[in-house]
C-alpha cells in the first residue's frame, strides 16, 4: 500500500491479512472515510497560475464523528483517515490536550484584544487548517461544556473545518447529568446537523484482544515484569518495538501554568514512574488531569509501602481514585501483590479501599469499560 492509498483500501487489505475480522459497522466506517478523504484531495479551482489566483477556496467537507465501545476499532479507522490523507492542512490531537489548548488561547486573547474571544480563538486554530481530527471526545467539566457549541460553531461554519473524531458516547450522551448542561445542548444539535454520526460497536474488542494473555499487575521488580508492560505498550500503540528508543513524550498542562513531564506517551498511553507521581509534590489536580488525558496509564516501580511512606501512599491513593473514577487502565510493576503492598500499622485502614479498587481494576469487567464511564 503507498501513502495515496484510499482509507477504504487499507481497511480492506488489513481485512484480507488476517488482523480485522469482519466487521459491517466498520467496513460503513471505512467507505466514508474514504468519501470524505476523496472530497478532501480533489482539486480546487483550475491549472496553473491563474487558476491558482482566482480559484474558489475548497467547500468544507461534512465531518464524521464515530462512537463505540472499547477497542471496536474507532482509533484504528482514525489512523488509517489521518494517514492516508495527502493534504498537508489536516491535525490530529488528543481532545482533552485540545481543550486545554483552547483555555490557554482564551486567556491569551483575553488579555490582549478586546471584543468577543471566541471567534478569535476560533480563527487562530483554525489558521492553516482544513481538518481536525479528535481522539476521544469526551466532556467532563463545566468550563469545556460553556464554550464548545459557539466554539465549534465557528469552526466549522465560519472558520470552514471539517471535524473528524471518535468518542465512547453517542453524542446525546455527552455532559450527561453536567452542571448547567442546557448551555450544552446546543453543541450535541451542532454535532447531530453538521457531522455524520456512526456507530461502531462490532463484535470484536481489539483492546482486549491485543492484551490477551497480559496480566494487568507485574511483581516482582526486575527485568521480567519490565518486559511485560513494554509489551503491553507496544500492542496498544502499534509502535516498533525496535524504535523504543525513540518513542514520544509530551508535557501535560495540570493546570496553574504547571507542566508535567510524560516521558512516554502514544495513543492515550502514558508512562510514568511510581517516583514521578508519587514521591515528588503533586496534588489532585495533577492526578485528575492524567486521568482525564489518557485512557491507559503503566506505572512502574511501586514499592511496598508502610508509615514511614504516608505522603507517597496519600498521592498514592489520590492518583488511583483518579484513574478509577475514569475508568483509566492501569498496568504497573510492583514490589508486592495490591494486598501486600502496605504494611499493617498505620494508616492500612485508609489504604483498604484502594486495594479493593486495584483489585477491580485487575478485572476483565472493569477492562472492558469505556474511558470515562461511569
Amino acid at each position: 500500500m503507498t501513502d495515496t492509498a484510499s482509507v477504504l483500501a487499507r481497511y480492506h487489505a488489513l481485512n484480507e491479512a488476517g488482523e480485522l475480522r469482519s466487521d459491517a459497522e466498520q467496513a460503513a466506517a471505512a467507505a466514508r472515510l474514504s468519501q470524505l478523504q476523496a472530497q478532501l484531495q480533489a482539486p480546487t479551482g483550475g491549472t496553473g497560475l491563474l487558476g491558482r489566483l482566482f480559484g474558489k477556496a475548497p467547500p468544507r467537507a461534512r465531518g464524521v464523528y464515530m462512537w463505540g465501545g472499547v477497542g471496536r476499532g474507532k482509533s484504528m479507522l482514525m489512523d488509517l483517515f489521518h494517514d492516508s490523507l495527502t493534504i498537508t492542512e489536516k491535525r490530529r490531537v488528543h481532545f482533552h490536550a485540545f481543550m486545554l489548548e483552547v483555555h490557554r488561547i482564551l486567556r491569551e486573547v483575553r488579555a490582549t484584544e478586546s471584543g468577543d474571544p471566541i471567534p478569535q480563538v476560533a480563527a487562530r486554530i483554525a489558521n492553516g487548517l482544513r481538518v481536525l481530527a479528535f481522539d476521544e471526545m469526551v466532556v467532563n467539566n463545566s468550563a469545556d461544556a460553556m464554550i464548545m457549541s459557539r466554539l465549534f460553531t465557528a469552526l466549522i461554519r465560519d472558520c470552514g473545518v471539517t471535524i473528524v473524531t471518535t468518542s465512547n458516547r453517542a453524542p446525546s450522551e455527552l455532559y450527561k447529568d453536567g452542571l448547567n448542561r442546557e448551555h450544552f445542548l446546543p453543541f450535541i444539535a451542532l454535532i447531530e446537523s453538521e457531522l455524520d454520526v456512526l456507530t461502531l460497536n462490532g463484535p470484536v474488542d481489539y483492546r482486549l484482544q491485543r492484551l490477551g494473555g497480559i496480566d494487568s499487575w507485574h511483581t516482582p521488580l526486575g527485568d521480567a515484569a519490565t518486559a511485560r508492560v513494554r509489551e503491553v505498550f507496544f500492542r496498544l500503540t502499534d509502535y516498533p518495538p525496535e524504535d523504543a528508543a525513540h518513542v514520544p513524550s509530551a508535557d501535560l498542562d495540570v493546570g496553574g501554568g504547571r507542566l508535567l513531564h510524560v516521558p512516554k506517551t502514544l495513543k492515550g498511553v502514558a508512562v510514568f514512574s511510581f517516583k514521578k507521581l508519587c514521591e515528588q509534590a503533586r496534588g489532585a489536580s495533577d492526578y485528575l488531569a492524567i486521568a482525564q488525558t489518557y485512557h491507559t496509564i503503566i506505572l512502574v516501580g511501586i514499592p511496598r509501602m508502610g508509615p514511614e511512606n504516608r505522603n507517597e501512599a496519600a498521592r498514592f491513593v489520590t492518583l488511583i481514585d483518579a484513574l478509577y473514577e475514569h475508568k483509566v487502565k492501569l498496568f504497573v510493576t510492583a514490589d508486592a501483590s495490591a494486598d501486600d503492598l502496605y504494611e499493617a500499622g498505620d494508616g492500612r485502614f485508609e489504604f483498604d479501599r484502594t486495594i479493593s479498587r486495584l483489585t477491580e481494576m485487575q478485572s476483565q469487567d472493569y477492562m472492558a469499560l469505556g474511558h470515562g464511564e461511569d
